[in-house]
């Protein structure tokens, strides 16, 4: 039977305590209203569980007792017999009696002193009863009675130490009695025989108390380790609601991010389109010259700082709307690497400015592929893009696009730049975050432009991988997946399979 039944077992502290704090209370307080040195809840169990073993015996004790007076009515005149016999059964179910009303009576009036004071008391009765057996010697003197008389009080003791073994004090009160009364009847009848009955009547009793006791202790064991059990059940129940509400709470506040961000880089876009609208119209002069050519190259920053701002709003518009579930693909038949030459047209002037040597390798004879094709050049144009930036001067970039293992396609971007730390590839994935040595080395950005990338192939049913070694450059692969590919198209041009684009260095 579970504890938490019995609310009023447990001793609450005060709220402000912490749990530790409330449990050492707890169980002080319930050790101190205990009968058993214990827990009050721990008792409950030890009453109850003596108590249906009592009831579950009210039949096999009875016919025991009746079975051992028909073989001593071979010995035993039967008025003898007949006394033993009614007063023991009369007398177990008083004991019986007492255990159901025990079981029937509702928790909330538990009361562990006055219930073992009353099953106590009832076993001393029932063991009152047992010691009739002392009549025997009086009613018929003679060793075969003094045998039977010494084996059914052994027999007695054996089924009461068992039956109560949940309360040892009550397996002592059973068993005294008998084991005093018969033992003295049976040192009064002198004799060697006698003698020898009376020392094993009293080693039996000792022996099946100390046995009662040790089942006692096994049994508060079981309930010891039930019951840290059942705590330990409830608070991982507990630290899975407190778990999957703070998950709940974080993935609102994330929603509510997504949505502010996207919220806040549309408002600002509208100002900056005239602020590069306007810079790029000083700067190009188009409504005269400048007095002053340095207005000129303050109009100049002014645009490029203007570029650069958009930029990050877009990116962050981007991820906000791809976190937030409202970046929606516009999915066609596209190439790979008609997309790849586009993106490596637009990004080979900044990659010479820095005499970069940018190798471009595609397979021309690949079948088309099944996607966005704004989002797989914004995938390019950010692999592209970061290569270019961390690599460092006279560096060497090699941008691969063809068939990958199991029918996929992929596109790969190597360079030989200063690399990242293995312990920081999960930081450059995660949005706004940097490589140490990177964000030294190179340009400064928002970190946006890889988890981006990784979400986008996420939303592609694809992969990104990222591969990194300090001092030996970076390689990073996006993987579109077999069931994306078209095979049933013809490819995109006919070209040789392989062709190769350099840009020259300077």
């Amino acid at each position: 039977m579970s504890t938490t039944s019995q609310p009023d077992l447990e001793v609450s502290a005060r709220p402000s305590m912490p749990r530790s704090r409330q449990r050492t209370v707890s169980d002080a307080r319930q050790r101190l209203t205990s009968s058993s040195g214990t827990k009050a809840s721990y008792d409950f169990e030890l009453l109850s569980e003596y108590a249906n073993t009592r009831n579950s015996g009210k039949i096999a004790m009875p016919v025991v007792v009746i079975a051992l007076s028909l073989l001593a009515l071979i010995w035993v005149p039967p008025f003898a017999v007949g006394i033993w016999a009614g007063s023991v059964i009369l007398t177990h179910f008083g004991v019986v009696l007492t255990c159901r009303q025990f079981l029937n009576s509702p928790k909330v009036e538990f009361e562990a002193r006055r219930h073992t004071t009353t099953f106590i008391v009832a076993e001393t009765i029932y063991g009152l009863a047992w010691s009739s057996l002392a009549l025997f010697a009086f009613a018929e003197a003679g060793q075969d009675v003094l045998v039977i008389q010494w084996a059914m009080l052994m027999v007695g003791i054996a089924a009461n130490a068992i039956s109560s073994r949940a309360i040892p004090s009550a397996t002592l009160a059973n068993s005294a009695p008998a084991v005093l009364t018969v033992g003295t009847t049976l040192v009064l009848s002198q004799g060697m025989l006698s003698y020898a009955l009376a020392l094993l009547a009293i080693g039996g009793g000792v022996f099946f108390n100390f046995l009662s006791r040790t089942l006692h202790r096994s049994a508060l064991k079981t309930i010891e380790h039930r019951a840290e059990k059942d705590s330990l059940i409830y608070e991982l129940e507990e630290a899975k609601l407190m778990s999957d509400e703070a998950r709940r709470e974080a993935e609102q506040a994330n929603i509510a991010k997504s949505r502010f961000l996207a919220t806040m880089s549309h408002e600002l876009r509208t100002p900056l389109n005239a602020i590069i609208g306007f810079s790029e119209v000083m700067k190009s002069e188009l409504l005269g010259p400048m007095e002053h050519p340095q207005y000129k190259d303050y109009s100049g920053d002014i645009h490029a700082s203007g570029e650069h701002l958009l930029n990050l709003i877009n990116e962050l518009l981007d991820l906000s709307r791809i976190e937030a579930g409202k970046y929606d693909l516009s999915e066609e038949a596209i190439s790979l690497v008609d997309i790849g030459e586009d993106c490596r047209r637009m990004l080979e002037i900044r990659a010479r400015a820095k005499s970069i040597e940018l190798v471009a390798e595609f397979d021309e004879a690949m079948p088309k592929l099944w996607g966005d094709e704004r989002a797989v050049r914004q995938v390019c144009l950010n692999l592209l893009s970061n290569a270019i930036k961390f690599t460092p001067q006279s560096g060497r970039i090699t941008f691969k696009i063809g068939e990958g293992d199991g029918g996929t396609q992929i596109m790969s971007v190597r360079d030989n730049g200063p690399g990242i730390p293995e312990n920081e590839i999960a930081t450059v994935l995660s949005s706004f975050g940097q490589g140490s040595l990177a964000a030294k080395t190179a340009e400064q950005g928002a970190g946006l432009g890889l988890p981006i990338v990784q979400k986008i192939m996420e939303l592609h049913q694809g992969r990104f991988d990222l591969f990194s070694k300090l001092r030996f450059g970076t390689e990073a692969i996006a993987s579109f997946p077999k069931s994306r590919v078209l095979n049933a198209m013809a490819p995109v041009k006919e070209r040789p399979k392989l062709k190769i684009y350099k840009t020259a260095k300077g």
